[in-house]
């Protein structure tokens, strides 16, 4: 265990983007009512994601993460969980194919219900409201009532997120996943009118999937073939939830997070003396770090230092997020930095937060090109360095969502407000996504011919 401490020993640091609750017994009775439930992860999962993870850190595997902003309460269904699980499959098929290693699935679901908000308060209609933080601290709907922060909606989002798992754990065994399945849905999206350039990699695809089945591999012989391993994940934000949820691993004695596989800390939290630097640097799960443009070398340093003292493979992913046009001008300075400690990290793409706009139409949005050029400036800047680039983290949707702009669907500012439905940040639609993971493709299939030229 960490030295000095404890599942509570956040509460003695700076806490910051989280909400003070009016009513502090109502707050303990349900974190003593969290604190008797089951964890909603077993320490065994998050040591076999620690050890994928740790192959992706050596070029061995890809991460791909991916999934809601957040978490609602409002939209809670299967549709909803299935169509954003059935995308991050056909993602992972594609960048399977163009990797040719394999792909790590991990979703930002079932957790992900708290956001950090710029401002403490926000203006709706000509009134100020406490900020909406996210369902599992308060509501959306512009009311200073539904704006107090409630602690019985840990209890809910528990229950949600206890349903989610569930049925992601049904899809993922029971034959929902089979990859000729899940690519039979990627060749309806490459049939499409302008989808042309992805129609050869499809086909190729499909070749490889006929030789394996034509050699005697297929579902019935292969169990990996029709079944998949897949994790969650959300940002450690709501310390109360996540201290509520810890357990002690009866295998190893350690402590573990027991609310999701995988925690990230936001840009906005990562201070090295703060309360969630604090909380994640005890438990075992592996560990993400958002590192946006304002994050110094020393303080990455420190950072590391704190979060993976062991140097332990696959511990820490660094969820590098800048914008586009903004990479180089930032990441290399990281890389070097990580190279000078010879820190064993996974690096990670996420285009998403640092290209958001607001559109002509009053929208918050993001451009599919913005997103796609920040995911080449990385791939980019780490073959020049020499490094690994291990991942990317979107945040997406199955649903077919006029969020994001651009793409082969091109969605237009004047469409923004067609199916606007996220409760905080844009979010890519389902043929965006599947767009964007072709593309991706691309880079990992042209990184992969560069270094076995290299090798010849």
């Amino acid at each position: 265990m960490a030295r000095g401490w404890s599942k509570s020993s956040w509460r003695a640091k700076p806490r910051v983007q989280m909400p003070d609750y009016p009513d502090a017994a109502a707050l303990h009775a349900v974190e003593a009512q969290l604190a008797k439930y089951p964890p909603l992860v077993f320490a065994g999962e998050a040591r076999t994601l620690k050890r994928h993870l740790a192959a992706v850190s050596e070029g061995r595997a890809f991460l791909l993460q991916g999934g809601d902003c957040a978490e609602s309460f409002a939209e809670f269904s299967a549709d909803n969980i299935r169509d954003t699980f059935k995308v991050l499959l056909q993602m992972a098929v594609v960048l399977t194919f163009g990797a040719k290693v394999p792909v790590i699935k991990v979703g930002r679901m079932a957790g992900q219900f708290a956001k950090p908000r710029s401002a403490p308060t926000e203006v709706i209609g000509g009134v100020e409201y406490p900020s909406y933080r996210g369902d599992i601290i308060n509501g959306f709907e512009a009311t200073h009532e539904a704006r107090i922060p409630d602690p019985s909606r840990m209890l809910q989002a528990y229950t949600q997120a206890a349903a989610s798992l569930n049925l992601l754990r049904a899809f993922s065994t029971g034959g929902f996943a089979d990859i000729h399945r899940v690519h039979a849905w990627t060749l309806g999206f490459a049939d499409q009118d302008k989808a042309e350039r992805y129609r050869e990699l499809s086909s190729r695809i499909s070749d490889a999937l006929d030789f394996m089945t034509a050699a005697g591999v297929n579902a019935d012989t292969a169990h990996t073939l029709q079944s998949v391993e897949f994790y969650t994940s959300h940002e450690a934000l709501l310390l109360e939830y996540e201290e509520a949820l810890c357990r002690i691993d009866s295998t190893t004695g350690l402590p573990v997070a027991g609310s999701g596989h995988m925690l990230w800390i936001g840009d906005r939290t990562r201070q090295p003396d703060g309360a969630h630097v604090e909380f994640c640097r005890g438990v075992q799960n592996p560990i993400g770090l958002k590192c946006g443009p304002s994050i110094s070398t020393d303080d990455l340093k420190v950072l590391i230092d704190r979060l993976n003292p062991e140097n332990e493979a696959g511990r820490l992913t660094l969820i590098a997020r800048f914008g586009a046009g903004k990479v180089g001008d930032h990441l290399p300075r990281l890389i070097r930095a990580v190279q000078e400690m010879g820190a064993r990290v996974v690096w990670s793409c996420d285009p998403m937060h640092g290209n958001t706009i607001k559109a002509a139409s009053g929208y918050k949005t993001r451009p599919f090109e913005s997103v796609l050029r920040e995911v080449r400036e990385f791939f980019a800047v780490h073959k020049a360095e020499g490094t690994v680039p291990g991942g990317v983290h979107f945040e997406m949707t199955g649903k077919d969502v006029t969020e994001c702009t651009g793409g082969l669907r091109a969605v237009s500012d004047e469409d923004l407000s067609d199916r606007y439905h996220t409760a905080c940040d844009p979010r890519l639609n389902a043929s965006q996504s599947l767009e964007l993971a072709f593309l991706v493709a691309e880079e990992l299939s042209s990184l992969r011919g560069a270094a076995r030229r290299i090798a010849l």
